[in-house]
């Protein structure tokens, strides 16, 4: 049959124009005999006109199986010329043809693009072997075994294909016959198609006859590997069950049920509620039925032993000797009254309760710890836990942005574990711990929820009896434990949970604290650190005090430890080094440790000047004090502000000129004089921003002076804000001003009138040498600010007033 197809297609004339039907997913080979289905529009009538005239039509490949109309450059240039023998219409309105391949041909132009490709062809003849070569046959032979060979090892090759091969000794035929029934990619096959030389072809066809071969054993290999798993597990099961068996006749008990019975005996001592109890009995007995190497008894497993780990009735007794509390708290810190006292409240209501034995269980604080770095917020949770004899369990939320971090994955997920509230609970081992939850107020949103949100459950003593974390789905009472958050700056924190803290403020530390705090605690604790003692070293109180004023700016104390631990390193090699004696580090000598000083504080001018007032500051780093220069110019009555200022320090200087415009007939100021000159208001260091509405009366008596020609006193500093009416409004930050204000030698600080009740909480002690002057308007400030001259100014001298207060036995100014 095949010889009188191949006699047939060389009688056949092959015109040189034929139309193309680009084919998908197959290359045609000459005398191949096939079914096609054709359902694009362009294919169509490509077949019909072949149809109408002598059924001929060119097959080509296209080179990308997505394209649905093929561009020229997207189909092989070389396709066999075919013979449609069959067509029939589908209902859908495909087409069925039944195809026979006759020659190879290549495409030399396409003569026409629409409604059909047709082409222009070059016939491509077929090479003759001329001879029967030892090397031709025996690689003929090598391709027949190896078609085999894939048969054999799981290949589909139909039956009558299979006896064509076997009988065929043509190499070109051979090729084409064995490629057409693999069923390899479509770019290996047209290599095939393209190579006009049989012999080379052949050996083309060995080389992927060879490959097919290596993937067909690596898959027979796969499935060999799969299938004795698969027995290996069952063979394993079998046994198992038989050793069971045998153990039941011995009277002996299996790991697996020693397993089950362990965890039974652990979930008695738990002491769980009894919704817990159910629920873990629950997860045991699924555990019981379950083989125990499938995925779902390794994660009831690790449920269980959560479970059975967490501390759900262990709690530490809580030490309610208020005198040894007190004791380790002054220990480990200095100062900070307000915490140690609420700490000392709670211990004492605790005491008394169990006196009275009301039975009324005592829902833990929820305190926030707010202040700069640096102040102790952190390691004063370890101190709160100590005093009281509890564990402590520290967990910072800084950069969090998972709620699954607070409330745990759900089983579902693979990996999934209880979120840092229950692994917190569990690392400590009992109920009641201290829990620190540290940098709230730098917590993140994202996708994945908001873990701010997450907190208020944890953080709220009315729900946190029943926290229900994801993993362990049962309640978890949190109300015994002390919950501790700190956090430097309050605004950012989410209204809702900072409504169920109770917020203590811890301000920056004094110099003379600081001093203390470098005493009692640095400086021992560096020594120790350091391997030397005070036979070593000395840092008189001078020293002490240059460190802390020249060499940081800091509300806290970590870089003042820091300097100390500096000055340590350099003494201590030098002792390494074999010169040992005692080293007293005085100010004269601080440089050779320390190098020059890093800060200098701004301090009183040396005159009384007009136009420039001295104000008072509050940083993150504590109090300082700013200048404030006010300057006039020919112009229009424009105002020019300098100096990195803020929207709402711009909106105080404009308030405090709208106040000093009002007041001109009471300050004898001409009118002219403002409405014809540029006032220019700068406050000095201009890299460093600065906001805030205090320094209002600030800046207005700088303007007052500068227009009336009136120095302002050089030792007086102010802050306060100012209203178009001029009154006077209370301001913040009012301990780390008046220390500023002192540290600058100032002697007097204007303060606004309604700040006069916060003296109480500044210890008497850093008032000596200051006079603290109240004003409840801008009339006050001026008398208080402006040095007068008593012959020109008709009775404007300063002089006490309703309003005006001296404090620590200074003169009033």
């Amino acid at each position: 049959m095949a010889g009188s197809i191949e006699q047939e297609s060389q009688k056949i004339d092959i015109p040189d124009t034929l139309p193309l039907l680009p084919v998908r997913d197959i290359v045609v080979y000459p005398y191949m005999v096939l079914p096609l289905f054709v359902g694009r529009d362009i294919s169509i009538k490509a077949i019909d006109t072949a149809l109408s005239g002598n059924r001929m039509i060119l097959l080509a490949a296209q080179k990308s199986l997505d394209v649905e109309i093929p561009q020229p450059e997207e189909v092989y240039s070389v396709g066999t010329v075919g013979m449609i023998m069959r067509m029939l219409k589908l209902p859908d309105g495909r087409v069925k043809i039944l195809v026979q391949g006759l020659v190879k041909a290549r495409i030399i132009e396409y003569t026409q693009l629409e409604p059909y490709y047709q082409v222009r062809i070059e016939k491509i003849s077929e090479m003759k072997v001329t001879e029967m070569t030892l090397e031709l046959e025996a690689l003929v032979r090598n391709v027949k075994e190896q078609v085999e060979k894939m048969i054999t090892q799981g290949k589909a090759i139909p039956p009558e294909a299979m006896m064509v091969i076997e009988n065929m000794e043509d190499p070109g035929r051979l090729s084409d016959m064995i490629v057409s029934n693999l069923g390899i990619k479509v770019e290996a096959a047209q290599q095939v198609l393209e190579i006009a030389d049989p012999v080379i072809r052949l050996k083309k066809v060995n080389e992927v006859l060879e490959k097919e071969l290596d993937l067909l054993g690596m898959q027979q290999k796969i499935q060999a590997e799969v299938k004795g798993e698969l027995d290996k597990t069952q063979r394993e099961y079998y046994l198992r069950e038989q050793l069971k068996a045998i153990q039941k006749e011995l009277g002996e008990v299996d790991e697996r049920t020693e397993e089950v019975n362990e965890f039974r005996k652990r979930i008695a001592e738990a002491k769980m509620s009894e919704k817990v109890f159910k629920e873990a009995e629950k997860q045991l007995k699924r555990l019981e039925k379950m083989h125990p190497d499938s995925a779902e008894a390794t994660t009831v497993r690790t449920y269980l032993e959560w479970m059975v780990e967490i501390p759900w009735s262990k709690k530490t007794k809580d030490n309610l000797d208020i005198k040894a509390a007190t004791k380790v708290l002054n220990e480990d810190h200095y100062d900070l009254e307000k915490v140690k006292e609420r700490i000392l409240e709670y211990l004492a209501v605790r005491k008394m309760k169990e006196k009275r034995k009301t039975g009324e269980k005592m829902k833990g604080p929820i305190l926030c710890f707010t202040g700069p770095p640096g102040v102790g917020k952190t390691s004063l949770g370890k101190s709160i836990a100590r005093a009281l004899g509890r564990e402590f369990i520290r967990m910072s939320l800084g950069g969090m942005r998972d709620e699954a971090e607070i409330r745990g994955h759900r089983r579902t997920y693979v990996g999934a574990l209880p979120g840092r509230i229950i692994q917190g609970i569990k690392q400590a081992g009992s109920n009641n711990p201290v829990f620190m939850l540290d940098e709230v107020d730098k917590v993140g949103v994202d996708f994945r929820g908001d873990p701010a949100a997450a907190l208020l459950e944890v953080l709220d003593p009315e729900q946190n009896h029943s926290f229900t974390d994801h993993f362990l789905a049962v309640p978890f009472d949190l109300s015994d434990v002390m919950f501790i958050t700190t956090a430097n700056l309050i605004d950012p924190i989410l209204y809702a949970l900072r409504d169920r803290m109770e917020i203590i403020e811890i301000p920056g530390y004094t110099e003379e604290e600081k001093a203390g705090i470098a005493k009692n605690f640095l400086i021992p604790k560096q020594l120790a650190e350091h391997g030397i003692t005070e036979k070593h070293i000395h840092i008189s109180d001078e020293a002490l005090h240059a460190i802390i004023k020249q060499h940081t700016r800091e509300a806290g104390v970590r870089n003042l430890e820091r300097e100390i631990a500096n000055v340590m390193r350099k003494v201590a090699k030098k002792i390494a080094e074999g010169m040992e004696k005692r080293y007293l580090i005085t100010p004269n000598s601080l440089n050779k440790y320390l190098g020059v000083p890093k800060f200098l504080y701004e301090t009183e001018q040396e005159k009384d000047e007009i136009g420039v007032s001295t104000g008072l500051a509050w940083t993150e780093a504590g109090g300082d004090i700013i200048y404030i220069e006010a300057t006039i110019m020919k112009g229009k009555g424009n105002l020019t502000l300098t100096g990195h200022l803020g929207d709402i320090m711009k909106e105080s200087a404009q308030a405090a000129l709208s106040y000093i415009r009002s007041k001109e007939k009471e300050l004898k100021i001409s009118s002219d004089l403002i409405a014809k000159n540029d006032i220019h208001i700068h406050v000095p260091a201009g890299a460093i921003p600065k906001d805030g509405p205090s320094a209002g009366i600030t800046m207005a008596t700088a303007l007052a002076s500068l227009f009336t020609n009136t120095p302002i006193k050089k030792d007086v500093a102010m802050t306060g804000e100012i209203t178009l009416r001029g009154r006077v409004l209370p301001i913040g930050g009012f301990k780390e001003k008046i220390l500023a204000a002192k540290r600058a030698g100032l002697t007097t600080v204007i303060l606004p009138k309604r700040n006069e009740k916060d003296i109480e909480e500044i210890p008497k002690h850093l008032l000596k040498g200051i006079t603290l002057r109240f004003a409840e308007t801008m009339d006050d400030v001026l008398k208080i600010a402006l040095r007068y001259n008593s012959k020109k100014d008709h009775g404007r001298k300063p002089n006490k007033k309703k309003g005006s207060k001296t404090l620590a036995g200074a003169s009033p100014g």
